[in-house]
Order: C-alpha cells, then sequence, then structure tokens
C-alpha cells in the first residue's frame, strides 16, 4: 500500500490537536517530532479538500510549515521504536510498548503496541478518559468500549476488574491491533466492527466508555444512555472544552447527569450518571 507522508512544522501546543483533526479524515499514524508531526495517509482515498481545510484552519495560529512526500511502505513497528515513549497517569498505570522495560510504583500497567491505530495514551482525550476511569468501580461491571482504537481503554476496565467487556471500532486496522493488544494484556474479550449501529450491543451496561468526536457523541449519545443502567456511568471524551455545554445539554435532556469533568490542552473529559 502506498502511503502519503506530510511533515508538518507546527507549535508544540498544536500537534495533538492536529492529530486528532487528522485522524478524522483517514490519518491512521502519526511520529511526533522536535518540529511538530508527521502524518500518513493512504494514497487511496485520499480526502484533499479536508486536509486543505485542516491545514488552512490552524495554519495562521499554529505557524504551519508543509511538506508533502510519498513513500512506497515503511517499517511501522521500527519508526515506533524510534518515537514512542511510555506515559504514566499519576500512579495509576503505567501506558508502554511491548519493547519498553516494566516500571514500579504503579497499580497497573498497560502494554499497547499501536502500529497504526489511534490511542496510546499519549493524546490528552486518551489520558483522562483512563483518570476518570480510576475514579470509577469496574469490579464485575459490564463495560462497553465505543470507538475502541488500540483498545487502550477496554484495557483498562479489565485491569480494573470488569466482569465483561465489550469493544467495536469502525477501523478493520484498528480491530485487528485492539484484538492483538487485548492478547497482550490477558483480556478475553474481542473487538467487534463497525458502527454502533451495526454492531447493536446487547445492554444493559454499567459503563459505557466513548472516546471519539463531538458529532458522532451528540448523535449516538441516546444509544449509550438507553444502554445503560439505572445509575450507570457514561465517560466521554474527543472534543475541546468549548463544546462541553452542548454536550451537557443533551445528557440533561436524556436523563444524564454530569458529575466529573476535567481538561487537558484545551481537550474535555466527562463523566455522566444516568439518573
Amino acid at each position: 500500500m502506498d502511503y502519503l507522508e506530510f511533515k508538518i512544522n507546527c507549535l508544540e501546543e498544536f500537534r495533538e490537536i492536529l492529530i486528532a483533526e487528522l485522524s478524522q479524515i483517514g490519518f491512521d499514524s502519526f511520529l511526533e517530532t522536535e518540529e511538530g508531526i508527521d502524518a500518513y495517509s493512504l494514497a487511496q482515498g485520499f480526502n484533499r479538500e479536508a486536509f486543505d481545510e485542516v491545514i488552512s484552519n490552524y495554519s495562521e495560529a499554529a505557524q504551519i510549515q508543509l511538506t508533502e512526500g510519498e513513500m512506497d511502505k515503511i517499517n511501522w513497528n521500527a519508526e515506533w521504536e524510534k518515537n514512542y515513549d511510555p506515559i504514566a497517569v499519576d500512579d495509576l498505570v503505567y501506558v508502554r510498548a511491548s519493547f519498553h522495560s516494566s516500571q514500579p510504583g504503579f497499580k497497573h500497567e498497560i502494554v499497547i503496541n499501536p502500529k497504526m491505530s489511534f490511542g496510546t495514551g499519549h493524546h490528552a482525550t486518551t489520558f483522562q478518559m483512563l483518570r476518570h476511569q480510576g475514579t470509577i468501580d469496574h469490579q464485575g461491571k459490564k463495560v462497553l468500549d465505543v470507538g475502541s482504537g488500540t483498545g487502550i481503554l477496554a484495557i483498562m476496565a479489565h485491569l480494573l476488574g470488569a466482569g465483561q467487556i465489550e469493544a467495536f471500532d469502525i477501523d478493520d486496522w484498528c480491530v485487528d491491533n485492539g484484538n492483538e493488544n487485548f492478547e497482550l494484556n490477558g483480556v478475553s474479550s474481542l473487538m467487534g466492527l463497525g458502527t454502533i449501529r451495526e454492531v447493536n450491543p446487547i445492554g444493559p451496561f454499567d459503563i459505557v466508555l466513548a472516546n471519539i468526536n463531538k458529532n458522532v457523541l451528540l448523535d449516538e449519545m441516546g444509544i449509550y444512555s438507553d444502554l445503560l443502567v439505572s445509575q450507570g456511568f457514561l465517560l466521554l471524551s474527543g472534543f475541546y472544552t468549548e463544546d462541553i455545554a452542548d454536550l451537557e445539554q443533551l445528557a440533561n435532556q436524556i436523563g444524564l447527569e454530569l458529575i466529573a469533568q476535567q481538561s487537558k490542552d484545551n481537550w474535555a473529559a466527562l463523566v455522566l450518571q444516568k439518573k
């Protein structure tokens, strides 16, 4: 498969924003560099108009300088080994790749070999979802992970004692990668393929996790609520702090109450509870 490579020099505070924006339009791998990010997309099906719009929206504020190229193939594992560092979410969990050593002092450890999937814990949304999960009792609970990516949140649920986990993603590459990560971390579930309407998970669930984007969350929040038990928890991220009001307004209309929130690098994460 031929890939397009975009070397994007930008201000440091815009790296994660650009990664999130580009991941929404078909980019499936990113490497952070000293100057910014390298972003990769399959040449087939590349959406030039959407890409130009993202770059235009942030060009001035992020001081973007762009270089484009094309490559026949790349050794993704070797690239990840050079560029992927472990992360720590407080003392809750240490997230590392299989080529990193374990570290003491953490309650849990997750091994993620992300390949080209989104969700290594580095992005502020994933980081905050993991932190929120640490505040909620998962013991014996039934958990649904919507848009699971690498499977990192489902793995966290497993480590926190969840009794049953269902996870799925719309990207077949994510499903393959997620299932590999499930095996690495002793998760017996298998990740499914499709949207929530296509997968049609059978509830009720005690906890629903959804780290996607604002438009999808607004479209699907009613489904999440219907799948929750009374007093069940819905954890959301993938949107900016200025989007909280819109999400909370809809949540209140469908019987969900905001009980906790946090933000990091202008990305927000919410915990909602079904009344």
